[in-house]
């Protein structure tokens, strides 16, 4: 008969396995740090030398890293899913930046209209929790705080569409964003105007969220990407615009 006897497995082993799964699906995220060892062990109720043979074995095969008087984290290097060389090469052309947002559109819409329709009540819940500190923020002067939430937003989209392929892959892209490869995205919420209109954008995707509206959260944040492009394309052609008129006005100035 084609049976084995079952082995029974490591304790180490689970909990190898038990933080493989939270590092998987985003739980844990690139550069967390994890809790103490005592903490750690009294959670996961195993012994001390059970969690360290899962640490050292996670450590080995680069999923987590230790620093000095610090204590255990993520690996950092898990948020990038590109080289150095090729990061430089977008940030050193336009034409990544445009195929970054129609990336982002095609990915996003497909992750919203997946949160709508896989997303739990809890993540949902998530959503609407970020949406409401955007609020918050967008009455205070300094945008940087509601541009640091945009992101912040998207990522709770792509976590409650359940796909983890997408979660890590459009994770790592944020990383480049909040970068600056790509773009300066405090640009964005500048004027106060675009900061008004990111808002309402950013309330019809949540307002289609949590109406379970596939539909309905997917054009949303089509259109809030496509006033992104818009916006950032008219900011490009004014930089260019403007460094023309001052070559012109050095020029008259020279000829006085």
């Amino acid at each position: 008969m084609p049976f084995e006897k079952v082995q029974a497995e490591k304790l180490s082993k689970t909990v190898v396995r038990q933080i493989e799964l939270l590092i998987l699906r985003g739980v844990l995220r690139p550069g967390e740090r994890l809790p103490s060892e005592r903490d750690l062990s009294e959670q996961l109720g195993v012994s001390r030398p059970s969690l360290r043979e899962a640490v050292s074995e996670l450590q080995a095969r680069g999923l987590l890293t230790s620093k000095a008087s610090a204590g255990i984290f993520v690996t950092g290097v898990l948020g990038s899913a590109f080289s150095e060389p090729l990061i430089q090469l977008f940030a050193n052309h336009d034409e990544a930046v445009f195929d970054y947002l129609s990336f982002r559109r095609d990915l996003e819409g497909l992750a919203a209209e997946r949160a709508a329709i896989h997303g739990t009540d809890s993540d949902l819940a998530v959503i609407a929790a970020v949406f409401a500190k955007m609020e918050a923020a967008h009455v205070k002067r300094n945008p940087a705080e509601e541009a640091g939430l945009d992101a912040e937003f998207h990522l709770a989209i792509i976590e409650a569409s359940h796909n983890v392929i997408m979660l890590h892959m459009m994770r790592s892209m944020y990383q480049l964003l909040r970068e600056g490869v790509f773009y300066n995205r405090q640009v964005m919420f500048k004027q106060r105007t675009t900061r008004a209109s990111l808002l309402d954008q950013h309330r019809a995707i949540n307002d289609a969220l949590q109406a379970r509206d596939a539909a309905g959260a997917r054009a949303a944040v089509e259109a809030h990407l496509d006033y992104v492009e818009a916006a950032l394309s008219a900011d490009r052609t004014a930089e260019k615009n403007e460094a023309i008129a001052r070559q012109r006005l050095r020029r008259e100035s020279e000829r006085r």
